[in-house]
């Protein structure tokens, strides 16, 4: 089978494998016991490849890259998850049920088949040994001669070089988890004394966002764009009515489909964490996160709103957060929408009940997660007046009246229709609350944290995501003049685009700080 599921078509089962021709060979080579021994080991091994090519599709799917034998394992729990939320918990250990039981089925009966297969080859040795013969003839002619049937060779050793670069793989994250742990004890920034920390940004109410799925699909794909760039536009104008300017840009997400806290941690640490091992080295570092920068100055409180965050959460002091919010502090009595325990306009409508809109000593310097957007698009919340929201409730009719996952899963185009209003949806409760609510210090940074799966963004989407800062304060957007990024919150097609580790040191030298290196 190929690794991607664009790839799968009958041509790649026509092929002569390779592998199985010297399998042949050997198992006529060897005696009874020995040849049942090799066969049965053999359809087990073949087994194993068949789940790990079957991960590897689904991976490459979902996350536009392969599964990785090392440290993706966890994530199947988060998938489960996932599933729990989206179409309920009868129908997910139905599911999960469903595909222990496929999987032991196929190590038996794949087990059984190659003893079986060694057993005629040795109840008819001499028709076998020509047949073998001429296959290895037939594998090399086409192998030489580079014979294809539509642009598939004929001759395959695809088996083989998946282990070899399963093997590879392995070997690789092994390297980089000792590399990376090198890397990720040097910081620009990691001495530099609080009073050198963004003094440009003294005094201002720094929000730092991450918008779900976010990505450049949005803005420029031709099911997706039409609405979201005219809502772009349309905020852009209401949030200059209000005295507010942005200017806005790409980057280049560490990534893609999944694994929200790969792109969070990448844009705050300045380090390239695509990973879960990176993520762990990072978080167990005392290297210098972007919102901690702001708490070791000690010139401003520091709070996270997380309404994704549902269990322990350690990393609260890597970002340096005085005070998380998770989904259970909110005070949130409504409907969950599919996985997002609440509607992006709630966690605001809290977020400033609880944090912006109350006197502090010092400016905050909060970070949120919005959650909205999420897959599977459905149902998505709508905006209500910010007076009525209360405590959730009144999402209840809207949740009812909205789409089921399970029709959108199915329907990419729908999913991809879906996707675009959930943006839509983000976009509107974050710039309406800023509008609402927002003070002449307010700076708002906000960004996508990685494009949405490979079924809505397309099968060769870049990882970029779309970021934007806004203020009111002229100075602040004059900091970034040299970054030549596009005015307003859609970024240009040619706008730059950066790796996203780079916005972190790109950010703190903007407003002032001086780097003064810590070295491993």
């Amino acid at each position: 089978m190929p690794n991607s599921v664009v790839r799968l078509g009958p041509e790649k089962f026509l092929r002569i494998p390779g592998e199985a021709v010297i399998g042949a060979a050997l198992m006529l080579a060897l005696p009874r016991r020995p040849r049942i021994v090799l066969a049965a080991v053999s359809g087990v091994a073949l087994g194993a490849m068949t789940v790990l090519n079957l991960l590897d599709m689904g991976f490459n799917q979902y996350l536009g890259r392969s599964f990785n034998l090392v440290l993706d394992w966890s994530l199947l729990g988060d998938a489960e998850s996932y599933l729990e939320d989206s179409l309920g918990r009868t129908a997910t250990l139905a599911a999960a049920g469903g595909v222990i039981a496929l999987v032991l089925l196929l190590f038996v009966l794949l087990a059984l088949s190659t003893v079986r297969l060694s057993n005629l080859l040795a109840r008819h040795t001499g028709t076998a040994t020509r047949g073998t013969l001429i296959a290895g003839v037939v594998w090399i002619t086409c192998s030489s001669l580079g014979l294809q049937i539509s642009g598939v060779p004929l001759a395959s050793d695809r088996t083989a070089s998946a282990v070899k670069i399963q093997a590879r793989r392995v070997a690789d994250t092994l390297r980089d988890e000792a590399e990376f742990q090198k890397v990720a004890k040097v910081d620009a920034f990691g001495n530099t004394p609080a009073a050198q920390l963004v003094p440009d940004l003294r005094g201002k109410d720094m929000i730092f966002t991450f918008i779900e799925s976010y990505g450049r699909s949005a803005i420029e794909d031709p099911i997706m764009a039409p609405g979201v760039d005219s809502t772009l536009d349309a905020r852009t104008k209401a949030l200059a009515k209000a005295g507010y300017h942005a200017k806005s840009g790409w980057l280049t997400s560490a990534t893609y489909g999944g694994s929200s806290w790969l792109g969070h941690s990448t844009t705050l640490s300045g380090l390239w964490i695509n990973n879960q091992q990176r993520y762990r080295t990072v978080m167990a570092s005392d290297h210098l996160s972007l919102t901690k920068a702001f708490k070791k100055t000690s010139a401003w409180d520091t709070v996270g709103v997380m309404p994704g965050v549902q269990k322990a959460w350690p990393e609260q002091s890597f970002y340096g957060l005085d005070k998380v919010y998770n989904a259970f502090e909110l005070g949130y009595k409504g409907p969950k929408f599919s996985w997002s325990t609440m509607p992006d306009q709630y966690a605001l409508e809290q977020f400033q009940q609880r944090v912006h809109g109350r006197k502090h000593d010092k400016p905050m310097m909060s970070e949120l997660i919005l959650t909205s957007s999420h897959q599977p698009w459905a149902p998505i919340p709508k905006m209500v007046g910010w007076d009525q929201l209360g405590d959730g409730s009144i999402f209840k009719g809207i949740q009812a009246a909205g789409n089921k996952p399970a029709d959108v899963i199915a329907d990419t185009t729908k999913s991809r229709e879906e996707y675009g209003k959930s943006i839509q949806y983000s976009v509107t409760a974050l710039t309406e609350w800023l509008e609402r609510y927002g003070t002449d210090d307010t700076v708002l940074v906000f960004l996508g944290d990685h494009q949405p799966i490979a079924r809505v963004s397309g099968n060769h989407a870049s990882r970029d995501v779309p970021i934007s800062i806004v203020a009111k304060d002229p100075k602040v957007l004059d900091k970034i003049t040299d970054w030549n990024w596009t005015d307003g919150l859609r970024p240009a097609h040619d706008a730059p685009v950066w790796k996203m580790s780079a916005f972190r040191d790109k950010f703190l030298t903007a407003y002032g700080s001086t780097p003064h290196p810590k070295k491993g």
